[in-house]
């Protein structure tokens, strides 16, 4: 279990983000440390998403605070931000249509020569190796390296956007609705995909409408009800909260 003493890999502050006169997130603080998968759950419209474009500079916030491996972030430009390994899955995936697999991965190698690998310049063998990492975690993209990502299916391109993801070798995943369109046989090999990159150490916030899911596979959890943070536990312990059970797992 990752150290709860140590600096936490992202930590939000009062965090409040408004669109026009609308207030979509009040005042949420949130913490992962290092090495964790804390999920975020909650209804639609609740301010996950926006949370998430808030951390990764997609969004300006109005109030609070975003600290990063202890640095204020806040005011960050996402492509700044994404080389100091603060990388996010966006929901509906993202990829490049018009690219093959291959070339999709090579675009996430991009960052590879960035600030949070020391500066120092990424090898092309270094490059081929991280590929042929990513092909033996989703095989089904070996079958696939050289198709356009456009001819995918939607558990495939899930799949591609992740594997980029990876590619950048990052500090902090965010994952938005990774399962969201899938079947229920893709979303369970997506969920085995992220529960082996959580054992391998990589830390990550996942934001995930299968609110039994997620809590199956997170260290710790947050609720998130019209903009604010309503509950947070152990995952185990909020899969056992009847109120949760009730709102959130369909019983």
């Amino acid at each position: 279990m990752p150290n709860q003493h140590a600096t936490p890999a992202l930590e939000l502050k009062g965090l409040k983000v408004r669109y026009g006169g609308i207030q979509a997130v009040k005042g949420v603080s949130l913490s992962v440390q290092s090495g964790e998968l804390v999920t975020l759950i909650g209804a639609n419209g609740a301010g996950k998403t926006t949370t998430l474009k808030a951390i990764t500079g997609l969004v300006d916030s109005a109030e609070g605070q975003i600290l990063f491996q202890g640095q204020d972030i806040t005011s960050a430009p996402p492509h700044l931000l994404a080389a100091q390994g603060l990388v996010m899955v966006p929901e509906g995936r993202g990829v490049f249509t018009r690219m093959t697999v291959r070339e999709n991965l090579l675009m996430g190698a991009h960052c590879l020569s960035s600030d949070h690998h020391g500066g120092q310049r990424i090898t092309a063998t270094a490059v081929q190796h991280g590929i042929e990492e990513q092909l033996t975690i989703f095989p089904r993209l070996k079958e696939r390296f050289h198709q356009l990502a456009g001819t995918l299916s939607g558990g495939e391109q899930q799949m591609l956007a992740m594997a980029r993801a990876l590619m950048t070798r990052p500090a902090l995943l965010l994952l938005d609705e990774p399962s969201m369109g899938l079947s229920p046989v893709m979303v369970e090999k997506i969920f085995d995909v992220i529960r082996g990159i959580s054992a391998k150490g990589v830390t990550i916030l996942l934001v995930e409408q299968n609110a039994r899911l997620a809590l199956q596979a997170a260290h710790r959890g947050y609720v998130m009800d019209s903009g604010m943070i309503t509950t947070s536990a152990d995952a185990k312990t909020l899969l056992n909260d009847p109120a949760v059970r009730t709102a959130y797992l369909g019983e």
